[in-house]
């Protein structure tokens, strides 16, 4: 099983400390698993676990390392680690004897009275030394599956805090393309402003010479006008968009949200598609998944602990200590006591209620059981949803690749009619609203693309290894 660099540590520590292993795995009961990839014909070998650096650079993965040190969220499921890790060393610990050292002390006073010839009375003091031993037997084995569905309920806390330190990873790196796709809406909509200042310049010029012929009219001014008070308010739209993805970006790293924070200036290229592996690779590497097959595990385990409640359970007791009625003796005195004793004890009337534990702990396991099979489900879907948008939007970003060729050069040609008097207004306004609007949907769907890839490596479970200064 893999286990995050923070909490594999702490787990062997405690499989060692209780020198039990973890329930045996279960992924087999996940469901019928495809043999490849539909949307690939790609099956590589392997994981890219270096994804952030290759999409975002040092800048993100900077960025990504402040968030894993700083992000509350990351913190309390750190704390939630160390929670499960005390109850399953809890859990071990019913297993072993148990000792303890106890101190008595006493004072008694007898008063005679009534007696013949008898007055006053007698006072005897005790003190005392023990150590108390207790132990359970477990000769059924109902602590031991205890304690090994505590040490799978601590590895299946450990899975989930790998998983959100992953969605976190993607989380920041999302915002982070946020941000560079709003510079670039930004960039592109400061120029829509110049060229609609422009146009309306030329065409009110057009209006005041009363060039009637040309289609020089009030309404084509206020038209023009129109054009760019809504770039105007567009380029606000995008400013304003830039300061809440900036803030949201920060939030993430758990740090307040002013909208200091320096993030990318454009989006960066595409890298390489990263390797896809086979579909049943990803029960031995995604988290939720791992996640999910550990707490099947852990209710079996509980299933056989609520079975072997109704079978008899042995105790063993017993005592070693000194007596004596003088306090400076109490370690030195040669008067011992001991005692030794034993119990069987066996279930015969509980209302009902070990055998309505049975049937709950068997509905959690059949639960358990579906739920590994709908994460594992889940899993396949993102992964194939992931591969199969790539290719769609790969082929749409190639067509607006072409419409921005040809809204470039439409704008550019309808301005050198207008200007020459041969074009109209109509066409001149439309040709440039054709150039803005390709130029910023080619920037949406470079920005989909990139999210995707994000979307693709959380889906394929990579972890995230930061490269470091």
């Amino acid at each position: 099983m893999k286990l995050s660099r923070a909490s594999a540590p702490l787990l062997a520590a405690l499989l060692g400390a209780c020198a039990l292993q973890s329930p045996a795995s279960r992924s087999g009961e996940a469901g019928d698993i495809p043999g490849s990839w539909s949307a690939t014909k790609q099956a590589r070998a392997g994981i890219d676990h270096h994804w952030v650096s290759k999409i975002g650079g040092s800048q993100l993965e900077r960025l990504v390392a402040e968030a894993q040190r700083s992000n509350p969220s990351l913190r309390a499921s750190a704390a939630r680690v160390e929670q499960a890790a005390a109850v399953a060393k809890i859990a071990g610990a019913d297993r072993l004897p148990t000792l303890g050292a106890g101190l008595n002390a006493s004072r008694q006073k007898q008063n005679f009275i009534g007696l013949p010839g008898a007055s006053g009375g007698s006072t005897n003091n005790s003190f005392g030394v023990s150590l108390q031993a207790a132990w359970e037997v477990d000769l059924w084995g109902k602590a031991k599956a205890g304690t090994e569905a505590a040490i799978a309920d601590a590895e299946a806390q450990a899975q989930a805090d790998r998983a959100l330190r992953s969605s976190l990873a993607a989380q920041v790196a999302k915002a982070w393309l946020a941000v560079a796709e709003s510079n670039e809406q930004i960039t592109l909509a400061e120029k829509a402003v110049k060229s609609r200042e422009e146009s309306s310049t030329l065409v009110r010029e057009r209006f005041e010479r009363a060039i009637a012929e040309d289609g020089g009219s009030a309404a084509q001014v206020r038209l023009s006008e129109t054009e760019l008070a809504t770039s105007r308010s567009d380029l606000e739209r995008r400013r304003g968009e830039r300061e809440r993805t900036l803030r949201q970006l920060e939030l993430l790293l758990g740090r307040y949200p002013s909208g200091d924070v320096a993030a990318a200036a454009k989006l960066p290229k595409l890298p390489a598609p990263p390797p896809s592996g086979l579909p049943s690779e990803l029960l031995l590497r995604r988290p939720d998944l791992l996640e999910a097959e550990r707490r099947l595990a852990s209710a079996g385990r509980r299933k056989d602990e609520s079975v072997k409640a109704l079978y008899p359970s042995i105790s063993l007791t017993g005592s070693l200590g000194t007596t004596t009625d003088q306090l400076e003796k109490i370690l030195s005195s040669s008067n011992g006591v001991w005692a030794l004793g034993g119990s069987l004890s066996q279930p015969i009337f509980q209302g009902g209620r070990l055998r309505a534990g049975i049937e709950q702990a068997d509905a959690k396991e059949q639960e358990a059981i579906a739920n590994l099979q709908r994460v594992t489900l889940d899993a396949f879907g993102e992964v194939e949803q992931a591969l199969v948008a790539e290719t769609y939007l790969r082929r749409q970003e190639q067509e607006l690749q072409r419409t921005v060729e040809f809204a470039d050069d439409a704008a550019l040609r309808s301005n050198e009619e207008f200007r020459n008097g041969t074009g109209g207004v109509l066409t001149y306004l439309e040709a440039q609203n054709r150039q803005i609007e390709a130029a910023a949907a080619l920037v949406r769907v470079r920005r989909l693309l990139l999210d995707n890839r994000v979307n693709l490596h959380l889906a394929l479970g990579g972890d995230v290894v930061l490269r470091g200064p």
